[in-house]
């Protein structure tokens, strides 16, 4: 018999909580540990013998895969070290924003033989799209996403614009690389494309983000994908999908993402070193 995968989950917010119980209640996976910046928000709701206070006591403890549902920051700081002794799932991949922290990442997931996974979350195909850049013929991709403003935690000079919305506007336009570092909390599902779409990478996939008042209810998130032009019939191909994931008024994650978020633990396995969307 197969024995349980060991996962370690660092944060404990909404989805971190969700991930702790479904792992408690699945028979193929352990907990390992659970750490969270504020520990006192896991007392009474996470046995004692789990919890970390310090995330770097995670050396001293068996596991296979280390889950980030918490910050971008934790990648910077622990992501170097994750790797060197398990498979490391980014929840936070605008991370991978910061060309070092990508470059280090890569070499270590070589070097330890361990794999650097990426939740597909609310990005739709992306394992048709990274396909497409292995084989050279993806030529764009374009991400935007609408919620409402109250789901937005953005850095200026986003925060301020996104504070005086009264209709549905555009944020912002452009390349994906630095709407990571202007909005780290919402776009990891635009940077889980631009490691999909890898021959485009941060600097060539285009996003945008759409702050509209009168969506309370909704994230929709559209992808665009564009490949070859057919010389014969100057016929392009191009794929448009829209997602639009329930959601609460100031919730950050839509909530099919929570479920997702799971599903991406379980596909987090069988893989040789290097970047995976799961």
């Amino acid at each position: 018999m197969e024995s349980a995968r060991k996962v370690g989950i660092v944060g404990y917010g909404h989805i971190g909580k969700y991930l702790v119980d479904c792992i408690l209640d699945h028979p193929n996976l352990e907990l390992a540990f659970v750490w969270n910046r504020t520990p006192s928000v896991m007392q009474g709701k996470v046995e004692e013998g789990y919890i970390l206070t310090d995330l770097a006591e995670f050396v001293h403890i068996e596991v296979d895969l280390i889950v980030e549902v918490a910050h971008p920051s934790i990648s910077m700081q622990y992501g170097p070290l994750f790797l060197q002794h398990a498979d490391y799932m980014m929840g936070s991949p605008t991370a991978l924003a910061d060309r070092k922290l990508e470059t280090t990442l890569r070499k270590l997931s070589a070097e330890y033989s361990h794999a650097v996974y990426i939740p597909s979350g609310a990005f739709w195909g992306g394992e048709d799209i990274r396909k497409m850049a292995d084989m050279g013929t993806l030529l764009g991709l374009n991400i935007s996403m609408t919620k409402h403003p109250s789901s937005f935690k953005l850095l200026s000079p986003l925060m301020e614009k996104n504070e005086n919305v009264v209709q549905r506007t555009v944020l912002y336009e452009g390349p994906v690389r630095e709407l990571c570092r202007l909005a780290p909390n919402n776009v990891n599902t635009m940077a889980a494309g631009a490691v999909a779409a890898h021959n485009l990478g941060f600097d060539g996939v285009q996003g945008s983000i759409i702050s509209d008042p009168n969506l309370p209810d909704w994230h929709v998130v559209e992808v665009q994908v564009t490949g070859p032009t057919n010389p014969k019939t100057d016929q392009t191909f191009t794929v448009k999908t829209v997602r639009q994931n329930p959601s609460q008024a100031g919730s950050v994650t839509g909530s099919a993402t929570f479920k997702s978020f799971f599903s991406s633990i379980l596909g987090a396995t069988g893989k040789d070193s290097g970047f995976h969307l799961c």
